[in-house]
């Protein structure tokens, strides 16, 4: 699993960093901490939702997030992988699971897709939503969460590192069903 996002304190609490969030709430989940790995990463391996595995967070910036994650999965000898990323087509307060498919212009994806020939990945896509008025996404991306918005972050990373261990015991579909279905109220549970 890679949580994206971009290295240092200036940075940590950006939209584009949400990423990095989920994985440090899945790394608290597991009772792990991260460390540094020689393929420019921060890496936690643990157990999570009854399976051993690996949590990374690229020390690369996000547009170059791909070197690192061909280099852990070369390392680990995986084909299994799941990424956590910001979404600027999905709503903010919206979650969303999904196979492959576009980059929709996100420099993380690319790289990572580019870097590993292929877009079969799992995604875990963390709504942000798109930037107000005329404002330039690469600024919108880098801003902090919004006041309003914060007040309900805790929840949302909650809930993505809930979706995060649904597709690790049961998989895509059933994740879906149970996450893309219900009414997400910001206030608690799902209805």
């Amino acid at each position: 699993m890679v949580g994206l996002g971009n290295p240092g304190p200036e940075y940590a609490a950006n939209r584009h960093n949400a990423g990095f969030m989920v994985a440090d709430e899945l790394a608290a989940r597991a009772g792990g901490r991260f460390k540094a790995h020689r393929a420019r990463a921060e890496v936690m391996e643990g157990r999570l939702a009854g399976a051993s595995v690996v949590l990374a967070k690229p020390l690369s910036f996000m547009n170059l997030s791909g070197g690192p994650v061909k280099a852990l999965a070369d390392f680990y000898k995986t084909t299994q992988l799941i990424v956590i990323h910001d979404e600027l087509d999905v709503p903010y307060g919206a979650l969303r699971t999904k196979l492959g498919g576009g980059d929709n212009g996100h420099n993380g994806l690319k790289s990572i897709t580019k870097s590993l020939d292929t877009k079969d990945y799992l995604r875990l896509r963390f709504g942000i939503g798109r930037p107000p008025g005329r404002m330039d996404t690469a600024v919108y991306v880098l801003k902090d969460f919004a006041t309003a918005e914060r007040k309900d972050l805790p929840f949302l990373i909650d809930r993505a590192a809930d979706m995060v261990e649904s597709l690790i015991q049961v998989g895509l579909e059933p994740t879906q069903n149970k996450f893309h279905a219900a009414d997400l109220n910001l206030s608690g549970p799902p209805r």
